[in-house]
């Protein structure tokens, strides 16, 4: 049982991305769909296509994975975190250092829940984490780390973080609400915003602390292919009218 695929898994899961963008159609980006049928193919698991905490689950293994792929600079958005409350929990937090703790645990509270409850409804004794991190100088890295189990089922600590309201900020295009930031005791910087004000995006900026070379993270990379190493589109036809030959 385990989140961490073997060295040749891992392999696999390389080879078919590079192949992926390799395709005359493919752009700069892998997007989160493809990342999930590669790893439920590569671990013989199950695309979920569901709103529940993981994405892909092999069921023999009772192991389960969040999936995530996105720019280097974009923030994780980690749930639309609809908090029970959330308006007297707002209101309490303008008030008090105390409302605010409130409801930032209460953020917290919810981002452990949702992983309880898939944990649960699938019977996982594990629930990792696979992210593929698309880098400006057109690099990619995969990483895989344990996110929960069983025997220590929260993912976060709310004693970890201390909360704020951003400022609101005015663009040329439109006026921008206040988010709530949680920072991490431990480091100093801003690992969460809520966007509770808006459309309850909840952005997870600390998850950059697993990027490798973390400790309980394993990674594999490459490089997209330049202009002249990508597959033409004659190359791609001729080569799925040979399958139906």
């Amino acid at each position: 049982m385990s989140v961490f695929s073997s060295d040749m898994q891992l392999s696999k899961i390389k080879h078919i991305l590079e192949n992926y963008v390799s395709l005359p159609f493919s752009s700069d980006t892998i997007p989160g769909a493809i990342m999930e049928s590669v790893l439920a193919l590569v671990r013989n698991g199950s695309v979920l296509k569901t709103y529940d905490f993981v994405d892909v689950i092999q069921k023999d293994l009772k192991v389960g994975w969040q999936v995530k792929s996105t720019m280097e600079a974009t923030p994780v958005t980690w749930k639309r975190a609809k908090i029970s409350n959330a308006l007297n929990l707002i209101q309490d937090s303008n008030k008090s250092d105390h409302g605010l703790q409130v409801l930032g645990d209460a953020i917290i509270s919810f981002c452990n829940t949702h992983a309880h409850e898939s944990m649960e409804l699938y019977g996982l004794d594990q629930i990792g984490y696979s992210r593929l991190i698309l880098k400006k100088d057109l690099t990619v890295t995969y990483i895989e780390r344990v996110l929960c189990t069983r025997s220590s089922p929260d993912i976060f600590k709310s004693t970890d973080y201390t909360w704020s309201w951003s400022s609101q900020k005015k663009t040329t295009k439109k006026e921008q609400l206040p988010a709530l930031h949680g920072t991490n005791v431990h480091t100093g910087k801003k690992d969460w915003a809520w966007h509770g004000l808006g459309e309850n995006q909840l952005h997870f900026s600390g998850e950059r602390k697993w990027w490798p070379p973390s400790e309980g993270t394993q990674a594999v990379s490459f490089s997209f292919p330049g202009p002249d190493e990508r597959m033409s589109l004659e190359d791609l036809l001729d080569m799925l009218s040979s399958y139906r030959s």
